[in-house]
C-alpha cells in the first residue's frame, strides 16, 4: 500500500501539476467541452485501474470530467494526467473546490445522530458526516465553549485551490461581502455577507 502524503509532498511531486489537494482529497477538473469526449476519458480512467486499487471519485458533465483521488495516488494522478494530454483534453486547475457545512455545536455527541439519520449519511470520526454517494456536501460540527446566540451557528467551508484563494476573496469581497478576519490564513479566511452570514474559505497551506 502506497504510503499517505501531506498535502506539500504531492504538490512537490513531479507531474501532477493539473491537480489540487482540497482537504482529504486531491482533485482535478479537465475541460472536455463536450459529454463524448468526457466518456473517452473516463474509459481511459477505467482503463488504468487494477484489482488493487481504489476508484477514484468520477464525476461527468457535458463539458468536463472531475476526478478526485487520494494524496497517496500520485502515479495515478500522473497516469490521468497523460491519459487527459493524449486525449487533448486540458486541465482547469482553478475549477476544483471542496464544500462542508459547519454546524456549532455545544454537545457535539447530542446533535451528530439527528443529522446522521435524517440526511442518511455516515460517520468519519467523532466529528463529521459525509454523503456516501459522494453527491452532496459534508457536515463537520465544531465544538462551542458556551452558546453564541450573537453569531450564527451554521456556516459553510470552501476548500480551494491554494493558487486561487486570493482571488475567490477578492471575488467575494467586490460582490459585497466583507473580511471577518484573516487571523488563521492561509488555512482558513472567515468572511461574512452584508447581512453578517459567514463562509470560510480553506487551503490546505498551514495544516
Amino acid at each position: 500500500m502506497a504510503e499517505q502524503l501531506t498535502a506539500g509532498q504531492f504538490h512537490a511531486a513531479e507531474g501532477v501539476d493539473d491537480w489540487r489537494v482540497l482537504y482529504h482529497l486531491v482533485s482535478a477538473c479537465f475541460r472536455t467541452d463536450s459529454f463524448a469526449r468526457g466518456v473517452a476519458l473516463v474509459g481511459e480512467i477505467a482503463g488504468l485501474l487494477d484489482a488493487a486499487d481504489r476508484p477514484p471519485l468520477v464525476d461527468l458533465r457535458h463539458d468536463a470530467v472531475t476526478v478526485s483521488l487520494r494524496a497517496r495516488d500520485v502515479e495515478l494522478a500522473r497516469q490521468i494526467s497523460a491519459a487527459a494530454a493524449k486525449l487533448g483534453v486540458p486541465a482547469d486547475p482553478a475549477a476544483v473546490q471542496l464544500l462542508s457545512i459547519s454546524i456549532d455545536a455545544l454537545v457535539t455527541a447530542d446533535v451528530l445522530p439527528f443529522w446522521r439519520a435524517v440526511l442518511g449519511y455516515r460517520r468519519l470520526g467523532d466529528d463529521y458526516l459525509y454523503d456516501p454517494a459522494a453527491r452532496a456536501p459534508g457536515l463537520e460540527f465544531q465544538g462551542m465553549d458556551a452558546p453564541r446566540p450573537q453569531r450564527n451557528r451554521m456556516h459553510l467551508d470552501i476548500a480551494v485551490p491554494h493558487d486561487q484563494a486570493e482571488a475567490r476573496i477578492a471575488a467575494a469581497l467586490a460582490a459585497g461581502g466583507r473580511l471577518v478576519t484573516d487571523a488563521h490564513a492561509p488555512m482558513w479566511w472567515v468572511l461574512a455577507d452584508a447581512e453578517g452570514n459567514e463562509a470560510c474559505v480553506a487551503t490546505w497551506r498551514g495544516r
